[in-house]
């Protein structure tokens, strides 16, 4: 039997077979094997989310529309276990109720029941696309909705709306100060709603303190955005959410691209608004203050930028790659005058690229060094297959390529609190063998990229390609 026979949903879509197909067994297993040595240095759990669905699809899928599955490698003292678990949304409880799907998602939109529908909204929450930590929350996000809170153990705790205080949703990609353990968060309103997009501030503790509506005129797909010590900066760009939903292209040009720059307890009536050329960002990712020689106060921000966007990944065939399949990605430099008014944009690198990371203690901070994945031999319907590490300041780039047979997710950047300096970190990324389909964890000294995984921890199971995760510290 090949892999493709074995996956039960293989015929809905290309996202549910191959290395995007799901799995079904929740595993607990410790002491895994390793090639290698895991520092010493790393304690604590990576954990990374990611679609797939209990239940067959009720009709045409869409990668985004899978239930959330946290997969997450627990390191100590030098060992390694690993985990998964479904995170039991609303929805998902109802589902395996009745044992089958009661939601339609992008491609395939149906109203679920009514009773169901009251409690859970015409999407169902899936929680499938980051997980993070703050205020020693462990948080599942999904773009239309409240975060769902789970354990360090993955048992599902249930929604976390700030204490009824979060209107709307929480996008996937907050943004942690390190400087004031703030984390800023972006949301849109309900489908439907106005003003669509809201902006929130959580101190430290986890209390939501800061609201306001900001005013766009359509409802754009704003995946990720940036922040500075002072600053948040959304980028206001033509991808149109209702267009997708109602089967239409949702790359809408015509309409215009702009950065809003607001100060980070600013209201609407704060945002400056800048005109910049269409182009669609997925992922940015980093962004600082700095005044230059002429005293202007510019942003300096960086992002994988592409000419244009849809969501539609299905058009690429049967080996899909989505983001990687989207032509002209490139790591990209916008520069933002404060006192002129103006935005420079310069494209530093073309290599196709996304999921950029760096050491998070510099988040809205100047930073030299940055982290992505990336193709770097093979077609692209094998997606990523090796880590660049940027230099932002020129000379020192480096790359590691697994090669055509092996793809790989988010590769994402864990301190070393023994070394101190921006290299003094690890990278981390899940890898899949596509012709044993077996998934290796494997980790990278940051200093030198190129010399290959310090660590290889053999996986008990094949860990499908997902979206986003972080390194939490600790033991506990």
């Amino acid at each position: 039997m090949t892999a493709l026979e074995s996956q039960p949903f293989a015929d809905y879509s290309p996202f549910l077979r191959g290395a995007y197909g799901p799995v079904f067994d929740e595993v607990n297993e410790a002491n895994l094997r390793v090639t290698g040595e895991i520092p010493a240095a790393l304690t604590g759990v990576y954990m990374r989310n990611g679609a797939n669905p209990q239940f067959a699809p009720m009709g045409r899928y869409h990668w985004f529309d899978g239930d959330g599955m946290i997969h997450a490698v627990y390191l100590e003292n030098g060992t390694a276990r690993y985990k998964n678990k479904w995170i039991e949304t609303p929805g998902l409880r109802h589902e395996r109720e009745q044992e089958k799907a009661l939601f339609g998602g992008i491609l395939n939109f149906q109203f679920p029941p009514e009773d169901i529908m009251a409690e859970c909204g015409i999407f169902k929450n899936a929680a499938n696309t980051n997980i993070i930590r703050h205020a020693n929350k462990i948080l599942g996000l999904w773009e239309g909705g409240p975060p769902s809170e789970i354990t360090r153990e993955l048992d599902t705790v249930g929604i976390m709306d700030y204490a009824g205080k979060l209107e709307g949703s929480m996008t996937a990609h907050p943004k942690w100060c390190p400087e004031t353990g703030e984390l800023i968060i972006i949301g849109y309103d309900p489908i439907g709603g106005q003003p669509f997009l809201r902006y929130h501030v959580a101190d430290k503790h986890g209390n939501l303190v800061h609201s306001t509506p900001i005013t766009i005129p359509e409802g754009v797909m704003m995946h990720d955005f940036l922040t500075t010590r002072n600053y948040s900066i959304i980028f206001d760009l033509p991808a149109v959410i209702a267009a997708a939903m109602e089967g239409k292209s949702m790359w809408q040009p015509d309409l215009g691209a702009r950065i809003g720059v607001m100060p980070r307890h600013g209201s609407d009536a704060d945002v400056r608004w800048f005109d910049i050329d269409p182009c669609y960002v997925f992922h940015f990712l980093n962004a600082w203050e700095e005044v230059g020689s002429d005293g202007h106060e510019r942003i300096v921000a960086y992002g994988c930028r592409m000419p244009s966007v849809d969501l539609d990944f299905e058009s690429v065939g049967d080996a899909p790659s989505g983001l990687a399949a989207v032509d002209g990605v490139g790591m990209t430099k916008w520069t933002i005058d404060l006192t002129t008014g103006t935005v420079k944009e310069e494209i530093i690198h073309d290599l196709r690229s996304d999921f950029p990371r760096l050491h998070d203690d510099l988040l809205g901070m100047k930073h030299r060094y940055g982290f992505a994945s990336a193709t770097l031999d093979g077609p692209m319907g094998l997606g990523f297959n090796g880590i660049i590490r940027y230099d932002l300041e020129g000379g020192s780039d480096q790359t590691f390529a697994f090669g055509p047979g092996t793809t790989i997710g988010e590769a994402v950047v864990g301190d070393d609190p023994t070394r101190p300096g921006e290299l003094g970190a690890y990278v981390m990324v899940y890898a899949t063998d596509l012709a044993a389909m077996t998934t290796d964890f494997c980790i990278f000294n940051a200093e030198d990229i190129a010399a290959g995984p310090v660590a290889r921890v053999h996986l008990p199971q094949r860990v499908p390609a997902g979206f986003h995760g972080n390194w939490m510290p600790g033991a506990k």
